[in-house]
């Protein structure tokens, strides 16, 4: 393949056919269960000047959050589950043509993400699309989901595509939290105003309380736990180790066909959530940067990738639960082609297919994109 042909194929792989897709990943590496080939930047046409640049500015930049995470209440609200007792410092992995080019901080330690479990969630989604679980996610869910969650007229109309792009409008209140997002004590400094609701699929808003509604109702179509579906379906495949786990509310079971199950949440608001380390966390950007597909398996539907990483109608460019950067604000100076899975802390992802490119940083200050925009300073101009 020429070097045209291969960049063609990167910043186009979410609009090639399958075939094409299997083809263009024919020759391209996909890290081992257990190991990850480190690389020369050099030899890679990286600046390491620059790159270690890059490097010293995301490592000086860590977050103002409380290590011991005793500002959760107050930031958050009055928690529903369990949280570690300290974190990591800021730390992070660069990928860059597949291969390990930087790395820096303690990568393995097991941490909470927050909402990158929301963009995991939609992975799950993309799994339920492939198997037939959700045959059409402009269908209303209330037609797969029969629990009392959509009983109402108002959210009877909400589709599976609206929970994905954070549009639902969802009324109720989900393992003791509202959705409204009144009060502080609940909802800590991330409480609004009081407004008024619209009709599903016409307001866009970042909620947690709908977003675990959202959860309960893949758990309702898989009929097994989301982390189990995650484990088998995505993370297996991928190589992931065994250290990460999805840790629920306490309140947080249902009965699932006579079996209590957990039900988990979009983010680690109220405790719990999605803990992991930065290889898992690369390791599942780097699924998204080859459109869902893994060393000749199609994990998630091209599709359905291309869906995800298509703006909404209302949202501050958003997709199914990525951040996007097609008006070049959410990721300044990056392509708007990038997108990032972001996390409160910040716990991000970032995905930039021009530059094959996965960062993962964590527990750091600033605008994500400022890693990311050093790290490609030191790529070579060809």
């Amino acid at each position: 393949m020429t070097r045209i042909a291969r960049r063609t194929v990167l910043a186009l792989a979410l609009s090639l056919p399958l075939a094409a897709l299997a083809a263009a990943s024919a020759k391209t590496y996909f890290p081992p269960a257990g190991s990850w080939e480190h690389k020369n930047p050099a030899a890679l046409g990286l600046d390491p000047a620059k790159l270690a640049e890059a490097i010293a500015y995301a490592s000086s930049h860590e977050t103002e959050r409380a290590k011991d995470f005793s500002d959760q209440q107050q930031t958050f609200g009055q928690p529903l589950g369990s949280l570690p007792t300290k974190r990591a410092a800021t730390n992070g992995v660069v990928i860059y043509k597949g291969y390990v080019v930087a790395e820096f901080g303690d990568t393995h330690f097991v941490d909470p993400t927050y909402s990158v479990a929301k963009s995991m969630l939609s992975t799950v989604a993309g799994v339920a699309v492939r198997d037939g679980k959700i045959p059409d996610l402009n269908q209303p869910v209330v037609q797969l989901v029969q629990d009392g969650g959509y009983a109402s007229p108002h959210n009877a109309a909400i589709t599976w595509k609206h929970h994905l792009q954070q549009e639902s409008e969802w009324e109720g209140s989900m393992w003791g939290k509202n959705a409204d997002f009144i009060g502080r004590e609940a909802f800590g400094a991330g409480e609004r105003k009081p407004r008024q609701t619209g009709a599903p699929g016409t307001y866009y808003e970042y909620n947690d309380a709908r977003i675990n509604r959202f959860a309960l109702s893949l758990l309702r179509v898989f009929g097994k736990p989301v982390p189990e579906v995650f484990q088998q379906e995505v993370m297996d495949p991928i190589g992931a180790s065994n250290t990460w786990k999805w840790v629920p509310y306490t309140n947080s079971y249902v009965d699932i066909n006579g079996k209590l199950m957990p039900s988990v949440s979009g983010g680690t608001r109220w405790g719990g959530g999605m803990w992991i380390n930065s290889w898992d966390m690369a390791r599942f950007g780097y699924l998204w940067l080859r459109g869902g597909a893994w060393n000749g398996r199609q994990i998630l539907p091209p599709d359905y990738v291309k869906a995800a990483l298509s703006p909404s109608e209302h949202g501050p460019d958003y997709g199914y639960l990525w951040w996007l950067n097609t008006k070049g604000k959410n990721l300044p100076g990056l392509p708007a082609t990038a997108y990032a899975a972001l996390g409160a802390g910040s716990n991000d992802i970032v995905v930039s297919p021009e530059h094959d490119l996965v960062i993962v940083w964590r527990w750091h200050a600033g605008n994500t994109a400022e890693f990311a925009k050093r790290v490609i300073a030191a790529i070579k101009q060809k």
